[in-house]
């Protein structure tokens, strides 16, 4: 297992020269018991399994996970060519537990019709800042952990808001995503709950989510890069009203969490030692 998951760029770049200009990449993650299989002696400071979180009616379960593959390019064929070739590697060493096939919703919004990602860091310098391990655990500097979470909506309830209710629920404009007032967002919009500061600093995220789906069941694939597990867990709690202050995020009203887990992503030099251990 830990050969093919080393393997795994070189599948890549070989399904990469189907068409260069898709741009496939994709991120290998690894689960926290499992990271204790392929590398017993070393492992990454921050890594934990998810803790389910459970208040006021509203859960973020933990179905945990031992491989994550996050696929991206811009075609769509493309990344179910690699998934095939990955699966044909991994063989009977490993079943899928969940797939999910994402999509871009118009000019990068949710279906919930706001654009998604507004709050991610812009520019290589500071992304890499949010996502990247650095000095705190110089073994694994250059990977990240990932947090990962499948929301279904309740677009129907959701339709039935006006649209100045809507703008309220997530704390921004539908038309240009942009913030609302202090006076005019209030304490329980979505962006509220999930900007948060200290000590004078925003707490960044990396945020790659998507939305997917049928007409039948739609949702939001969350997935979030980080240094520090610490950030996402903290937001995810203030959303879910769990931060002790009594309050919640009001779009949790509308939508539900139906998975929840956590990965480790290492550098490309760390992946190939896996493979060698």
């Amino acid at each position: 297992m830990a050969r093919v998951a080393a393997g795994i760029p070189s599948l890549v770049a070989t399904t990469g020269r189907l068409d260069p200009r898709a741009s496939l990449a994709c991120t290998v993650g690894v689960g926290s018991e499992f990271w204790d299989v392929l590398s017993p002696d070393r492992r990454p400071k921050g890594l934990r399994p998810f803790k389910a979180i459970a208040a006021g009616g509203r859960s973020a379960p933990n179905t945990g996970g031992d491989l994550l593959l996050h696929a991206l390019s811009k075609r769509a064929d493309l990344n179910f060519e690699l998934a095939m070739r990955i699966m044909r590697a991994l063989g009977d060493a490993a079943e899928v537990g969940e797939e999910v096939h994402g999509f871009r919703y118009l000019d990068s919004r949710d279906l919930t019709g706001f654009i998604d990602g507004t709050e991610n860091p812009k520019g290589r310098t500071p992304r890499a800042r949010a996502a990247l391990i650095g000095d705190e655990d110089p073994v694994f500097a250059g990977g990240s952990y990932v947090f990962t979470q499948r929301y279904v909506h309740d677009l129907k309830s959701w339709a039935g808001l006006p649209r100045k209710a809507q703008e309220r629920v997530i704390g921004r404009t539908k038309g240009k995503s942009t913030e609302l007032s202090d006076k005019a967002k209030p304490p329980t919009a979505h962006i509220s709950r999930v900007v948060i500061e200290e000590g004078g600093e925003e707490l960044e995220i990396v945020r790659h989510s998507f939305p997917y789906g049928t007409v039948s069941e739609h949702g939001l694939f969350f997935i979030a890069y980080t240094r520090n597990l610490d950030i996402p867990d903290t937001m995810l709690r203030r959303m879910l009203g769990a931060s002790g202050d009594g309050l919640h995020d009001h779009l949790m009203d509308y939508t539900r969490a139906v998975s929840g887990a956590t990965f480790f992503a290492p550098s490309l030099k760390s992946l190939k030692s896996l493979g060698r251990s």
